[in-house]
């Protein structure tokens, strides 16, 4: 093995990725912490704040305004970043959404689940999405809205809690479970008060998937929108995708209308799914080990 290929003695290889921070790995010689630091400024940007200057950034990353004076020079200048006329300040360019272009296309669960997300979305009157975790939370790859109303807005992109919604439980359920225990002992460590109000809801919803094959949320990220969630099995074990049906609570006809009517459908579109990604190849959908119960050490 040539001799730059060889991980550090101080590199963590049991580590999940996206569950190690910076600091985790400083000593790590494997790590480059200049890129890092430029990723942690591209991140810096939110929907709420899509303009940002040196002086914001310095404020959300911790990092040295000299650092954060090249680093956005540099985004500039290699097309990440563009100069906002009107501020002088930075927002995201068209070099970010190139980057995504190519991870979105070769999700060949995104393409096969396209087809049966706008039908479930016209019968139930749902916003249907399908995530993925990044880091500890949830990343919308695709959604269906047939549901004018939400005032969320989801899109691809979007962002939603893992421990609150029921797509992110979802997903942690789906999880190996040395995976799972890591982003719940993370998740611990990066909100310990969030972290203990949740655990109930967590508790109860894993429960309810181990005995139902589905997660739901009544109001548990926010209290005017309720949700169910099932992950999607893929043959290749690639990446845990999870779809959900969101509705805002005004638009509930009954109060068990989601797990009557709404899961049931959602749970036949997953299992559609799951047959055309497994047909190509002649291979029936792996069956992982779900609902078990994680703790915390």
């Amino acid at each position: 093995m040539p001799k730059n290929s060889t991980p550090s003695s101080t590199s963590r290889p049991g580590a999940l990725p996206g569950l190690v921070s910076a600091t985790d790995l400083a000593t790590d010689r494997q790590f480059s912490m200049n890129l890092s630091r430029g990723l942690d400024v591209l991140r810096a940007f939110t929907p709420g704040e899509p303009v940002l200057g040196n002086r914001e950034i310095v404020d959300r990353t911790g990092l040295p305004r000299s650092t954060v004076s090249r680093l956005t020079y540099t985004l500039l200048m290699l097309g990440y970043l563009a100069r906002d006329e009107s501020s002088s300040k930075y927002r995201l360019a068209a070099g970010v959404l190139s980057l995504a272009h190519p991870m979105l296309a070769g999700l060949q669960v995104r393409q096969v689940a396209r087809r049966f997300m706008a039908p479930l979305a016209m019968r139930t009157g749902c916003t249907v999405n399908l995530g993925m975790r990044d880091r500890l939370q949830v990343v919308y790859i695709d959604s269906c809205r047939a549901d004018s109303g939400n005032p969320y807005l989801p899109d691809i992109g979007s962002t939603r809690p893992l421990l609150t919604s029921s797509i992110g439980r979802a997903l942690i359920l789906a999880s190996p479970r040395p995976a799972a225990v890591a982003i719940l002992n993370r998740l611990k460590v990066a909100d310990p008060a969030g972290f203990t109000q949740s655990q109930a809801a967590w508790a109860r919803d894993a429960k309810h998937f181990a005995q139902r094959g589905f997660c739901l949320s009544a109001g548990d990220w926010r209290q005017d929108m309720h949700a169910v969630a099932a992950p999607i099995r893929q043959p290749s074990r690639g990446e845990c995708i999870a779809m959900n049906c969101t509705l805002p609570v005004h638009r509930l006809r009954s109060k068990g209308e989601l797990v009557r009517m709404i899961a049931p459908l959602m749970l036949e579109a997953v299992r559609e799914i799951e047959s055309a990604l497994a047909r190509p190849a002649g291979i029936e959908p792996a069956t992982p080990a779900f609902g078990g119960q994680y703790s915390i050490r």
